[in-house]
């Protein structure tokens, strides 16, 4: 039997056909214990894991949050991006499934080798454009007569975009993305052969009234790399045990401005409730420590040095004199 879940209507009439005889159960028992064949097609090679393809997800959902940010302010208009699909197909096939014209812009992230896809559907791209122009974002189908002053708008427009991809990496690699090209003819671009893996991401777009998709075209080749950075269990052990050097020198920074209290103690004593009550004006206390022995240096109430008592420009002072063996006992 095949691993699809059965309705309640299909169990009942295969339960009924059992029990009338119109089924033979050991017949079912023998087609469940013979082997079943997998169709596999070396053209669609799966070169990333599940594991991998969500870690893929979440960093395109952030880098979706963030372009949605970003466009929102630059276009002062109502921006929606989210990642709609994550897939890995043939590069030929990703080719073939895009538009015969339109928007490519092809960007390098180094240190990682080989370059990126940012395929924009027209309609999306016109209705930025005519946004930033000031109009309302109204759609226009004319990528095969781009001019040279509309073609520099648009990837002017998304290579301001790419910084926040290298946001959306941070928690993974440090990237650089730089623009390389833009193209609105597929056919002339050929980042990798035909049959090489590449992850396709889908973003649907939300101008206004106008929708769309926006694709990133991954090749394997350029993640190879950081494969095994993909994985959450590798993900969520840098996070635990590798904090971020920002956060370090920060933590570092205030930890060196916190004020602690210092205090040479000259020695204690021990009196009753009694001798307490009934000091006076010009008693004297007697403590346990001679004259010539050095002072303990308090630091947050713990022993931490041994000092000897001066004067220092007309102020009290101590000299350090050692460390207090009591403190290096305790580990501190």
């Amino acid at each position: 039997m095949s691993g699809e879940v059965l309705s309640q209507n299909e169990i009942d009439a295969l339960l009924s056909a059992i029990s009338t005889g119109e089924m033979d159960a050991e017949v079912l028992k023998k087609e469940e214990t013979t082997k079943k064949v997998k169709v596999y097609d070396f053209k669609r090679a799966l070169r990333f894991s599940k594991d991998q393809i969500r870690s893929l997800t979440r960093i395109h959902d952030n880098f979706a949050r963030l372009l949605t940010t970003h466009f929102s302010a630059q276009l002062r208009s109502y921006i929606q991006i989210t990642v709609s699909s994550v897939d890995q197909v043939p590069y030929e096939e990703f080719i073939r499934s895009i538009p015969n014209m339109t928007l490519l812009n092809l960007f390098y992230v180094s240190p990682l080798e080989g370059r990126i896809m940012l395929e924009v559907n027209p309609t999306i791209g016109y209705a930025m454009m005519d946004r930033l122009m000031g109009g309302i974002g109204i759609s226009h189908n004319k990528t095969e007569s781009l001019t040279e002053i509309e073609t520099k708008i648009i990837s002017n427009m998304f290579e301001e975009a790419l910084g926040n991809y290298r946001e959306a990496w941070q928690s993974i690699a440090d990237i650089e993305p730089e623009m390389a090209d833009f193209e609105v003819n597929p056919q002339f671009v050929q980042m990798v052969s035909p049959n090489e893996t590449v992850v396709v991401i889908s973003l649907n777009t939300q101008i206004g009234e106008v929708s769309g998709v926006i694709n990133l075209c991954i090749p394997h080749v350029v993640l190879e790399p950081i494969i095994p950075k993909l994985s959450v269990h590798y993900w969520m052990q840098s996070e635990r045990n590798e904090p971020k050097q920002q956060e370090t020198k920060a933590i570092e920074k205030r930890i060196m401005k916190a004020k602690i209290p210092v205090v040479a103690e000259l020695g204690q004593s021990e009196m009753t409730v009694e001798e307490f009550l009934n000091l006076e004006i010009g008693d004297c206390i007697a403590l346990d420590k001679p004259v010539n022995a050095p002072l303990t240096v308090m630091v947050g109430n713990k022993p931490k040095f041994l000092g000897q008592a001066g004067r220092v420009n007309r102020k009290q002072a101590i000299q350090i004199l050692d460390h207090d063996i009591r403190g290096e006992e305790d580990g501190e």
